[in-house]
């Protein structure tokens, strides 16, 4: 049966599923309904399950015959610690908690990818379902690898896929080369003496010393790297003092940085503690500087996004496929898979009408209309990486 008339067939249950799943949104490491909902669907479909890889991950076999390769297709499941503001039916039950991303979607364009790669088996090889927890900055990815994923499950290659509002419904944006940024963290207390605040002179004033800090550290993207390397470094807390009249003893500065390259990071992270020594020599003051590497930066391998680049041009035409369009500073975990294989990540355009509000926003929702699109991608990508005429 051809893909889009199978997929066509399951439209309204599929949207129901991706509407429950919004419904019941689920946390970091604690998608245990959802898990045990994809896990459930998948055995459905007489497809190999194993579950609790990485805390509540969950991984689906399909075998399309004897020898060939094994690919991942990943989609997350987790949400937010966001209260919902929409008003439909399928709105989150639980307060503080939303599907604020479209992972909800993502894991529903997956199983749909499921339902028909396991129905027609039109490819030689076998292809890993990777439904992944924890993906909003704890890290889901990197637990399943340090589980074992890679060593249970060997794959040449690993795919993920991301909705992406502002990018027109059911358009892709295929990358070659980076495509999120790195999420470094940095916290730095300042710490002087305090006085009066009628009295300056008597102390060593930490919030001084703290303002023109963040001042220098505006210097690192305007003035120590390479203009053409895109580099964000942004102050985005500022804690000092508790009385009108107190000098405080310490301040605290936090905030992140990102950048595409590795060797970015580093040259910002020694740059930083260079200027936190010497504002703190100006002012008399003592600093204590930690940074700490969060995400790395999602950069696709060139033959992989070539491969997802010719996909989507079979699946909605040259028109719907962007090679130009222009990375994000976002983060996101996908990288720790492709540090281990190569392989690529796409944007799904959630278009600018209803479900294209922007991601991590209280009024977000994914647009149903790509379901299938998504769906079809997965599943054009699985024959085409894995033909079932290969020798």
């Amino acid at each position: 049966m051809d893909t889009r008339e199978l997929l066509e067939g399951r439209r309204t249950q599929l949207i129901a599923m991706r509407r429950d799943f919004h419904a019941h949104p689920e946390l970091a490491f604690e998608e245990h309904r959802t898990a045990e909902r994809v896990a459930a669907h998948l055995a459905s479909l007489g497809i190999e399950v194993h579950t609790g890889i990485g805390g509540t991950g969950v991984v689906g076999v399909i075998s399309g015959g004897d020898g060939g390769e094994a690919i991942g297709l990943r989609a997350d499941m987790d949400a937010l610690s966001i209260t919902e503001r929409n008003e439909f039916p399928h709105r989150s039950r639980h307060p503080g908690r939303m599907h604020a991303c479209g992972h909800d979607g993502h894991t529903t364009m997956l199983l749909a990818a499921a339902e028909a790669l396991a129905v027609r088996r039109n490819f030689r090889g076998t292809v890993y379902l990777i439904f992944q927890p924890a993906e909003e900055g704890e890290g889901g990815a990197r637990a399943m690898i340090e589980d074992g994923l890679l060593d249970r499950f060997p794959m040449e290659a690993v795919f993920g896929m991301h909705n992406w509002p502002g990018l027109e419904a059911g358009h892709f944006a295929v990358h070659r080369g980076p495509v999120m940024a790195c999420a470094d963290r940095f916290d730095i207390e300042v710490r002087g003496h305090g006085a009066h605040g009628a009295m300056p002179h008597l102390g060593v004033d930490p919030v001084l010393a703290g303002a023109a800090l963040v001042q220098a550290l505006q210097s690192v993207a305007s003035r120590t790297v390479d203009p053409l390397d895109s580099i964000v470094v942004s102050v985005t807390q500022f804690h000092a003092g508790e009385a009108y009249n107190v000098i405080p003893d310490r301040a605290q500065l936090c905030g992140t940085v990102r950048a595409f390259r590795p060797e970015i990071q580093e040259r910002v992270e020694a740059t930083m503690q260079r200027l936190c020594a010497g504002v703190a020599a100006a002012f008399g003051a003592s600093v204590h500087f930690e940074y700490r590497r969060g995400y790395p930066p999602t950069i696709n391998d060139l033959s992989a996004a070539a491969l997802c680049a010719s996909v989507a041009e079979d699946v909605v035409g040259s028109q719907g496929v962007h090679l130009q369009f222009r990375p994000s500073m976002g983060a996101e975990d996908f990288a720790y898979f492709l540090m281990e294989r190569p392989g690529a990540y796409v944007w799904l355009g959630n278009g600018p009408g209803e479900g294209g509000c922007t991601l991590h926003n209280p009024h977000y929702d994914f647009n149903d209309e790509v379901l299938l699109t998504g769906a079809r991608y997965w599943v054009r990508l699985a024959e085409t990486r894995l033909p079932a005429d290969r020798p």
